[in-house]
């Protein structure tokens, strides 16, 4: 149970106040009548008083205010699990964490534009599966395929360049890894046979340096798998310097310099992606200064088969407080209709 107004909840200490000072008033009440009124007087005065009614009414009168206390509160109950049914496609991102990623020709850099265009990008999905890896000269599933886009934000956030010992890059340990992560789709829909097959895609978001070049049996692996392979660029083909930030101040410190000493400079290889692309069944996107390719991929992705997924359970919390209030209301008519008096007539006599 899951309350929306919990401090409400703190009133229900009125309740045995009230007891309490009813009980005082009534020990009151009866020693004033010993002093002032003899045993007659106050036989005579109490005719026709029905103490077990009062009881009653201030029962009901406490029990009432207990129920609408509790329902102002918005007691909230799960009672209904349902499974959701979503029919999307199957996606893994990879997303190019080496150095030259925080190159800055595209603003904030490169690495920050990736990040910002793959939030855009999974704000608009909607029921298909997605999955995150980083990779430079290693590569490591980040987050396995989900329909919780607000987890896959969370890995997303971390990310950084920093977060990898290697600062090249190899396409081919990002392909392993898709490789590994569709192959435990495989067997989910062995266990699974009605469901229906979606389309598989993996996108690279990179800037096309590979310092490695061997990836074309991992490459042939995927696509034999029934995998499409997407690229998209990042960068620009003018390229920059790679500016390297003092940890804690943010200041900068100066720039990337290979063994020789001279600064590093990088830019988009837009040609190795576009060869990726090409041999992954995929096409080539990209993004610079002025351009998001997001929104062509996107428009790619809806033509693809897609798949039924069943999501994760939800449990669906109803409002309580209606029944209570109505209990509470019913109480405090009982409490003000029931008469204090039974029906016997007042006579006095002197």
């Amino acid at each position: 149970m899951v309350w929306e107004h919990p401090l409400y909840l703190y009133s229900l200490v009125l309740i045995p106040l009230l007891l309490v000072g009813a009980w005082l008033r009534t020990r009151a009440l009866t020693k004033n009548a010993e002093q002032f009124f003899d045993q007659g007087q106050k036989e005579r005065l109490q005719l026709g008083f029905a103490p077990s009614r009062e009881r009653i009414k201030h029962v009901f009168f406490l029990l009432a205010m207990t129920f609408l206390i509790i329902a102002l509160a918005g007691p909230k109950i799960g009672t209904e699990v349902r499974e959701v049914k979503q029919r999307g496609v199957d996606m893994l991102i990879a997303l190019d964490v080496s150095a030259s990623m925080n190159a800055e020709d595209v603003r904030p850099s490169r690495l920050e534009k990736a990040k910002f265009e793959i939030n855009r990008l999974i704000e608009r999905l909607d029921g298909d599966r997605v999955g995150l890896i980083v990779f430079t000269g290693e590569a490591f599933l980040q987050s396995p395929m989900t329909l919780d886009y607000s987890a896959l934000r969370l890995f997303l956030e971390i990310v950084s360049t920093d977060q990898m010992p290697s600062s090249a890059t190899d396409f081919a340990s990002a392909l392993e890894v898709a490789e590994q992560a569709f192959s435990a789709l495989d067997s989910e829909e062995q266990e699974n046979p009605s469901a229906s097959t979606a389309a598989r895609v993996l996108l690279i978001i990179s800037d096309g340096e590979d310092h490695e070049q061997e990836y074309q049996d991992a490459l042939k692996s995927l696509t034999d798998s029934q995998v499409s392979i997407y690229t998209l660029g990042i960068g620009t083909t003018a390229g920059t310097t790679i500016p390297l930030y003092e940890e804690g101040t943010g200041a900068l410190v100066g720039y990337k310099r290979d063994r020789q000493g001279q600064v590093v400079t990088t830019a988009l290889q837009r040609d190795a992606l576009q060869k990726i692309a090409s041999q992954g069944g995929g096409s080539y996107y990209q993004i610079d200064r002025g351009n998001s390719g997001i929104d062509a991929f996107l428009a790619r992705v809806d033509e693809l088969e897609q798949g039924e997924f069943s999501s994760q359970e939800y449990a669906d919390f109803k409002d309580q407080y209606q029944w209570l209030a109505g209990v509470g209301l019913l109480l405090f008519l009982l409490a003000w209709i029931i008469p204090g008096f039974s029906k016997k007539q007042f006579s006095f006599s002197g």
